[in-house]
């Protein structure tokens, strides 16, 4: 969905498809340097899973929520209660910190991740809001995405100074360390690689 409002916006064929051509035309848009566009949409591309999900899924097991949120489901029985119910899953484990409200609040829900970075929590949210002068998206956080989908994934390169990163070229040392800024990790940093050095030929 979001790729494809991104080339209406930039003026090419909206086909929802990835190639030279949008490339070329977003990086002029959002004018990014070429070492900076490649950078920029390589991660947004594998975090997003080939710009195909831009909204955060919750829809987990009992299993997965042992697995991956042990801290908030510590029983099996307490995982069973929540499997498969992504917006309670979301209001519980996202309650009380990155600005949200308790689990009652809804708040974990309403400010899930989203975006080409998955933008989550009601400060970021607040303050992405702020950055980009659009109020409204705290009352309608879908627009992140939607509409303001790759630029909420560019206020999250401005706001942790990751251009200076993209400046470096990009060989793998600079892959790796943007790739740890943006990941927390290394996870999938060879599709990180081979994207950023074919999105770089493009230009």
């Amino acid at each position: 969905m979001s790729l494809v409002e991104l080339q209406k916006k930039i003026g090419v064929t909206a086909d929802g498809a990835f190639g030279p051509g949008t490339f070329r035309k977003a990086a002029a848009f959002y004018k990014l340097s070429p070492d900076r566009a490649a950078h920029f949409f390589a991660q947004t591309a594998h975090e997003s899973g080939g710009f195909k999900a831009f909204s955060e899924n919750l829809n987990y097991g009992a299993k997965g929520l042992r697995s991956i949120f042990r801290k908030y489901f510590p029983t099996d029985a307490m995982a069973k209660a929540y499997e498969r119910q992504p917006k309670k899953i979301a209001n519980r484990v996202y309650a009380n910190r990155m600005g949200n409200g308790d689990e009652a609040s809804g708040d974990g829900w309403k400010f899930r991740g989203r975006g080409a970075l998955q933008l989550t929590g009601k400060a970021n949210y607040q303050a992405f809001a702020s950055y980009i002068g659009r109020p409204q998206i705290m009352d309608n956080p879908d627009l992140v995405s939607g509409e303001l989908c790759f630029e909420s994934a560019l206020w999250f390169f401005d706001k942790n100074k990751l251009w200076g990163i993209c400046d470096q070229g990009v060989g793998d040392g600079a892959i790796l360390a943007l790739t740890k800024r943006i990941n927390g990790g290394t996870h999938g940093l060879d599709d990180r690689k081979a994207k950023t050095k074919k999105y770089a030929a493009w230009l």
